[in-house]
């Protein structure tokens, strides 16, 4: 069972108990009749060879109270879309494949390039951007919900459970994130535990305390994948384009929103998926290119707040964090031995280091050029600027699903 404190300036709503699947779908079924749910499943064409996406699909196809499914597809040809089509048909009666490398696709991309919209490099921020754009032009839902689709152990009940907290009026949120365990015979999560948590806490103590640092630590898992919203929020938050993607939800909802509106949720009591390599001298690839992206999204975020960040604080910051981590490693060994689990020492200690050299990366980009690549923009602003794109996404989507 969970532990039921209230820490932080977000709301936690915890995981008490065995809980009912039973009775969280059959109230999701009433919400759903004043506030109807998409699903928004961002997937690559190999995790349908994967283990992973064969569950997802077989498990959504049992949950009763969507009103629609959009699978947002990515690095795929003509053959493997069609075959992507081909497995998820069955899903929903409303399911549609998003080909994000389609010619159709392409030419929206195209064509908001050419109208000065930046949408960013491909990935995972882009194509979700993508679909939010088609869940506002068909009108069908209030809600979207958005989880990752190479999760081991999915179970639809981790949707009901991200989902409730936003189709529930009676509670009031706009947006959940879901938050777990990421536990097998030892802890992974390592950008999570070795990263996030020590920069934030290093970061407070070099500039003192900033609402927005309070609310981010306040998160247990502010990476994760999962998370729920009002459809609105998609016409007026901007994305990044990169792997700061999750972190620049997060700065996004705070930004348009109150705290008071924003929950996170415990969905599962144990999170398998895939894990990436650490690639420490290759900040292009794996979680050293994650640790620079995630960086300079929270530098900018901070810059944006008006806090300044001179070059002698950033450099003040990687022997800070360092520092700040290496404490932190203590206690997760702590927790290890309390619990039997495998603990590499050595293995984490050298993340940090790989983590510290990613943030000095991060610095020079930051203190060369603090606006970086601009964000993709909020869908409020497309529609500004090219009056017809609903329509056009509309067509495009369907006539690439016939």
């Amino acid at each position: 069972m969970s532990d039921f404190y209230q820490t932080g300036v977000i709301a936690t709503l915890h995981r008490l108990g065995a809980g009912s699947l039973e009775r969280l779908e059959t109230s999701l079924g009433d919400f759903v009749k004043v506030q109807p749910i998409a699903l928004v499943l961002p997937a690559l064409y190999s995790e349908f060879e994967g283990e992973a996406m064969p569950r997802i699909i077989e498990e959504v196809a049992r949950v009763p109270y969507l009103s629609q499914v959009v699978v947002t597809l990515g690095r795929a040809d003509a053959q493997q879309c069609r075959e992507a089509r081909r497995r998820v048909e069955g899903i929903h009666s409303h399911v549609r494949v998003i080909w994000n490398d389609g010619p159709r696709i392409q030419k929206i991309y195209s064509d908001l390039q050419a109208a000065g919209l930046p949408v960013g490099e491909d990935g995972k921020g882009r194509s979700c951007w993508m679909a939010y754009g088609y869940v506002l032009a068909g009108g069908r839902a209030k809600i979207i919900a958005l989880h990752d689709c190479d999760i081991v152990n999915y179970s639809r009940d981790m949707l009901a459970r991200l989902c409730y907290p936003v189709a529930d009026l009676r509670i009031d949120y706009v947006f959940s994130k879901g938050y777990y365990a990421r536990v097998t015979d030892r802890m992974h999560g390592r950008v999570t535990r070795l990263l996030i948590s020590p920069l934030v806490r290093s970061l407070e103590r070099l500039v003192g305390h900033h609402p927005f640092l309070g609310y981010l630590d306040s998160f247990r898992y502010p990476l994760a994948g999962e998370f729920c919203m009002y459809a609105d929020m998609a016409r007026i938050n901007r994305i990044p384009g990169d792997w700061g993607l999750e972190v620049g939800v997060l700065a996004e909802v705070y930004r348009n929103f109150s705290v008071k509106r924003i929950c996170q949720v415990d969905i599962a009591d144990n999170y398998e998926h895939k894990h990436q390599n650490l690639s420490a001298e290759d900040p292009q690839k794996g979680l050293m290119r994650m640790t620079v992206d995630i960086a300079k999204t929270l530098f900018r975020t901070l810059a944006a707040e008006g806090v300044v960040l001179p070059e002698g604080v950033l450099r003040t910051l990687q022997a800070q964090y360092v520092r700040s981590a290496e404490d932190t490693i203590t206690r997760f060994y702590a927790d290890a031995r309390v619990n039997g689990l495998k603990f590499d020492r050595h293995a984490e200690e050298d993340a940090v280091h790989a983590f510290a050299r990613g943030l000095r990366l991060a610095a020079q980009s930051f203190l060369a050029d603090p606006l970086g690549a601009p964000l993709i923009p909020n869908w409020n602003r497309v529609v500004a600027a090219i009056p017809d794109i609903f329509a056009r996404l509309n067509e495009a989507v369907e006539n690439d699903n016939t």
